[in-house]
């Protein structure tokens, strides 16, 4: 390359003389870099959310390219590539064979969540199944437990069912429960039925912090959990709200709650740093299908190096403070090494 003269004065001169500190040294060679990274990502940090449905037919989500809804037969297969990769846990959505008006396939002994326990426990003991708790996929209002005369959510009602619904999952192999309903109360009330019925032993994940989101809108198709009505503000949290998401910690940890959840984890990075910095507890971030579907959908338009995007968004999501990630890209990301960085 041509040389050209460069004016400079005494000023810069001096300044450039009196450089010390050059970060830049440590970003040189790729290596040096990797040395000194301060967050780690590996496979060991990642759960993978599977959805499962009676029959032998999968189904994929168009909403969520890559994403299906899964037959008991490809949910096993999809674990066994999970464990093959170093995923240490999945995360359990059911889709009911009929809905009703209290979930109670949510609750039977042979719903489809309970079947795809037995089965994953049997073939793969070694993998940590967690199943989430909640009634709007079981309910045919898609409401997230009972309604009352007025058609709005029985708190107290639906905390009962729930603990049925803890006691079956229990009972099926389940190794850790996760309750996504964000009722006042539900953790003690699994955790005094597990305790009651000798599970002692069996963790609760608390999805103790979720917002009333938008980026919920391909889970819901995924799902086949949309409300038929009105919304679920009246449970879930406001967007707005920080020092609520830090009472709601509180409450779950005194009911019994051995780890919490954020959801969503991209836009809600500041409270993952609140909550890390507050409580010295096991935290997860839900990185959720509206996350998943933007960056799906902006790779496929071209719009976004996927890899390099995928890779920088659960970086950040770990370098907030998370300990776990729930992430749909658990299996795409190790299988076509984007977490090496």
């Amino acid at each position: 390359m041509e040389r050209i003269e460069i004016a400079s004065t005494p000023p810069i001169e001096s300044a450039i003389a009196s450089l010390r500190a050059r970060p830049r040294r440590l970003r040189l060679q790729a290596a040096l870099r990797r040395m000194v990274r301060e967050t780690q990502l590996t496979a060991n940090d990642l759960i993978y959310p599977l959805f499962v449905r009676p029959g032998r037919e999968s189904r994929p989500v168009p909403s969520m390219p890559g994403v299906r809804q899964l037959s008991i037969e490809d949910l096993l297969r999809e674990a066994e590539a999970a464990l093959r990769l170093g995923i240490p846990a999945v995360l359990l959505f059911g889709i009911p064979e009929h809905k009703d008006p209290f979930g109670s396939e949510s609750y039977a002994e042979e719903g489809i969540i309970q079947r795809a326990l037995r089965a994953l426990k049997r073939t793969f003991p070694e993998l940590v199944v967690i199943t989430d708790l909640c009634f709007c996929e079981y309910t045919d209002h898609g409401h997230c437990g009972l309604l009352d005369e007025r058609g709005q959510l029985d708190n107290d009602a639906t905390l009962r069912l729930l603990a049925q619904q803890a006691l079956s999952h229990a009972r099926a192999g389940a190794d850790v429960l996760a309750p996504s309903g964000m009722l006042d109360g539900m953790v003690a009330v699994i955790r005094a039925a597990l305790d009651e019925a000798g599970y002692t032993h069996i963790p609760i994940l608390s999805y103790a912090v979720k917002y009333a989101s938008a980026f919920y809108g391909p889970f819901r198709q995924a799902a086949e959990s949309a409300p038929a009505f009105g919304d679920r503000r009246t449970h879930q949290m406001d967007p707005a709200n920080a020092e609520e998401a830090l009472r709601e910690v509180a409450l779950d940890l005194e009911q019994g709650a051995d780890m919490v959840m954020v959801k969503p984890a991209g836009p809600y990075l500041d409270v993952i740093r609140r909550i890390k910095d507050r409580f010295p507890v096991p935290l997860a971030a839900y990185q959720v299908s509206g996350e998943y579907a933007m960056l799906k959908a902006a790779a496929l338009q071209g719009w976004l190096e996927e890899r390099t995007a995928v890779s920088e968004a659960l970086l950040a999501i770990k370098r907030a403070g998370a300990d776990m990630i729930i992430t749909y890209y658990a299996r795409e990301a190790l299988e076509k090494g984007w977490l090496a960085g």
